[in-house]
């Protein structure tokens, strides 16, 4: 009877809209053209300017793509379907929607850990940091996490084509993503609870204790450091990686490893859009509040747009 009652999906409709449509609009499109302007100017900045051309800055960069593809996959969708009457998405759209928001986490997570490893070569052992952080292995280390990242997402959309829905398939949010997928279907999610229960554990706790490790031995070493000033410079370095992991890591266990009774689908969407939307827009911000080269660059660039304007 189960079997009888399946049926073929050909979009999804979301349910996490509310009624006040205009504002929705208005809020996602100022998140969203903050998080372009802020990401677009990391990218912009460390591209041009020869003193961020190094592992921190290159991997920052990195950290802005996939902060706009965040955004991207995400917000755009959002705006066309506050202008709708019926909020909806296409099967294949939903697949591809889920596609990247998976890869994108499993490349963070796996980023954010080199960003530490970075900064522990370079506050434990700076005489070997030209060699430990050459061109060759950060380019090398960003590919591995963009791989891992893909092979991530790859695993969880291949168990979501086996999913069945009956009726009509709703999803209880804005935008298509594992739990609300699986809130959703009627057949057995067993594999996929299991799938999402690893990633949790190889994606996100284990980077995340490879990155306390880091900070351990990078504190260790400071607390080592007779001069104060050697200190505070040490760990103002990573002062803004520390936030944006703690920030990072916080949002990603609420969204992927909420408790399935108890909560309201209200706090899973705004959970989930802390995590996917209003973060990326943040992570910029926070690198370049308290960064003087940041802003020694973005004041080089601003000057030489108007010296070469009049």
């Amino acid at each position: 009877l189960a079997g009888m009652n399946e049926t073929q999906v050909t979009e999804f409709t979301l349910l996490g809209f509310s009624h006040v449509r205009p504002l929705l609009f208005a809020l996602f499109l100022a998140i969203y053209l903050t998080t372009l302007l802020g990401n677009s100017a990391i990218l912009t900045l460390v591209s041009l300017d020869p003193h961020l051309h190094s592992p921190m800055y290159f991997f920052l960069s990195q950290l802005s793509c996939l902060d706009l593809c965040y955004s991207s996959v995400t917000v755009p969708k959002i705006l066309a379907n506050t202008l709708r009457p019926r909020a909806t998405i296409s099967y294949r759209g939903c697949l591809a929607q889920m596609f990247c928001l998976m890869g994108c986490p499993g490349a963070e997570c796996s980023l954010l850990v080199v960003m530490a490893y970075d900064r522990y070569v370079a506050i434990c052992h700076p005489l070997h940091y030209r060699l430990a952080m050459s061109r060759g292995v950060c380019v090398a280390a960003t590919t591995g996490c963009w791989l891992w990242g893909l092979l991530n997402s790859a695993l969880h959309t291949l168990l979501a084509t086996r999913l069945s829905f009956c009726g009509a398939a709703r999803l209880q949010h804005i935008w298509c993503d594992v739990p609300p997928l699986l809130g959703a279907a009627c057949s057995n999610t067993r594999p996929n609870e299991l799938a999402l229960h690893a990633s949790s554990v190889f994606v996100g706790l284990g980077p995340f204790l490879l990155v306390i490790v880091s900070y351990l031995c990078i504190l260790a070493t400071v607390l080592r450091m007779p001069l104060a000033t050697s200190k505070h410079k040490a760990l103002s370095t990573c002062s803004a990686h520390l936030l944006v992991v703690a920030l990072y890591f916080t949002t990603a266990n609420l969204n992927y490893n909420r408790p399935s009774s108890g909560s309201s689908p209200a706090a899973d969407t705004l959970v989930s859009t802390l995590f996917c939307i209003v973060t990326p827009m943040l992570n910029p911000l926070i690198y370049s509040c308290r960064n003087q080269e940041v802003w020694g660059a973005l004041r080089k660039a601003v000057g030489a747009r108007g010296t070469l304007g009049s």
